[in-house]
């Protein structure tokens, strides 16, 4: 296992006081690993979970040739480009769910309905409002409306039998979980559930149902973060809001490492607090302390919490009892549970949970799945950048009347701003390099929409 200076290491132009966000996302993605442990779910459960190995296909799908429409199948051979075609329908019609037998001459056809299997020798279907009654009973076709083939769904043209349909680091989509279902399978194997503690800490902080006090202000982010993460489908432990007060923290983080695969954690991690957090932290762990050129949310920790402090709780009488997960064997980056120590301000929290701890924890979740590709609107106004940091400003994406897309920011870009978030459908993504940006300028846009 790779200590946080090793990693830093590999890392061209590490700066732990002015790391750019795209070194920020590379090195977590060489921090974390899968969980090891996978089990197996009902397809009703598996939604939002990362399949732990490839799901071959038992059938094909569809299992024989069929109609993909209401109408009359015939042997295409018949169709004479230019000409007109007139056919007779025999036997009884063909249903789904039963094959058709019978026989089928030259000049014959078979009234047919979607998902019939198509009788044999038979392989174009005319939909029904193409046709028109013909003289003695016959259908007419008009000439050049069909070619040989149409309207024929062929065996294994979704997938064949023996195939990979979904493959191992999958996120299973409702798309993918009816995928799982068309294949006749009623359970799939799964990375099991991430856990992740999360808790707030600060003497400033109230919890909801405490009476205001001066220069207190109530816990949002326990909130946003539980939204957040409920969201990505992990398993969330809330132990609430710790004070600083080093007993306390080394409590809350020694029952974070013993229950959970990643810790997060609110505040405390700007240069010159006057709390315990991040003393604890490098007490405890293995982290390291950033300045990441961005806005919001420039301070950030990130590391491990000690394997040796997994099983293990301190002396204290707030502590709360420690659950049987301590006593399985792994978690989700060898050696310790990955440390997220995220700024204080509510809108740095999220920003920072989206840019950087989302990605991080997908891939402990064991998802390959690459991020949204990013929106390209363009600006409905002019915005004032600072090139050297990457900025993530609150946007609100419309539809122009010419139908193209573009972004305006929600006002007020404080980092205290929740509202602007609520405002928002979009973080408009002002990379490292760039300037100024005038209206009309294209920009990317992170849409919240999937992503949150």
């Amino acid at each position: 296992m790779k200590t946080i200076d090793q990693i830093a290491a590999e890392l061209q132009g590490y700066d732990p006081q002015a790391l750019r966000a795209a070194d920020v996302n590379a090195f977590l993605q060489r921090l974390v690993a899968p969980v090891a442990e996978a089990e197996e779910v009902g397809i009703f459960d598996a939604l939002g979970r990362v399949l732990a190995r490839d799901v071959v296909s038992p059938i094909s799908v569809p299992p024989h040739d069929n109609s993909a429409m209401d109408g009359y199948a015939f042997d295409g051979a018949q169709l004479a480009s230019g000409h007109a075609l007139l056919l007779r329908p025999v036997g009884p019609t063909a249903f789904a769910g039963a094959a058709w037998t019978g026989r089928v001459g030259a000049g014959e056809c078979v009234k047919i309905m979607t998902g019939a299997i198509m009788p044999a020798g038979l392989d174009t279907v005319v939909p029904q409002e193409l046709t028109s009654a013909g003289p003695d009973g016959t259908i007419h076709i008009a000439a050049s409306v069909l070619r040989r083939g149409d309207n024929r769904r062929l065996l294994g043209e979704d997938l064949m039998q023996g195939c990979v349909a979904l493959s191992k680091g999958e996120l299973l989509t409702p798309a993918a979980i009816g995928l799982v279902a068309s294949l006749g399978l009623k359970t799939v194997t799964v990375h099991r559930r991430l856990r992740v503690a999360y808790f707030s800490t600060g003497d400033e902080i109230l919890s909801l149902g405490e009476p205001p006090r001066e220069g207190a202000v109530y816990d949002s982010n326990r909130y946003t973060v539980f939204g957040l993460l409920t969201r990505l489908g992990v398993q969330v432990i809330d132990l609430g809001v710790v004070r600083d007060d080093p007993a306390l923290l080394e409590a809350a983080f020694r029952r974070a490492a013993a229950e959970a695969d990643a810790i997060i954690t609110s505040g405390g991690v700007s240069v010159g607090e006057a709390d315990h957090t991040r003393t604890m932290m490098r007490q405890l762990g293995d982290v390291a302390f950033w300045r990441i050129a961005m806005r919001p949310g420039r301070p950030m920790a990130v590391g491990r919490i000690r394997s040796e402090l997994q099983g293990k709780t301190a002396s204290n009488d707030h502590q709360p009892s420690v659950s049987s997960y301590q006593n399985e064997s792994t978690h989700g980056a060898a050696g310790g549970s990955v440390l997220f120590g995220l700024p204080g301000n509510p809108v740095a929290v999220m920003v920072t949970f989206l840019a950087f701890v989302r990605p991080a924890l997908l891939r402990m979740m064991g998802c390959t799945r690459a991020a949204p590709p990013l929106l390209r609107a363009t600006s409905a106004e002019p915005m004032r950048k600072k090139a050297g940091r990457t900025e993530y400003q609150r946007g609100l994406v419309t539809q122009a009347a010419d139908g193209t897309l573009q972004v305006r920011t929600t006002g007020n870009q404080g980092s205290g701003v929740l509202s602007s978030m609520v405002q928002a459908n979009g973080l408009i993504v002002l990379h490292h390099e760039q300037g100024n940006v005038a209206a009309g300028d294209m920009v990317d846009v992170m849409m919240f929409d999937g992503v949150i």
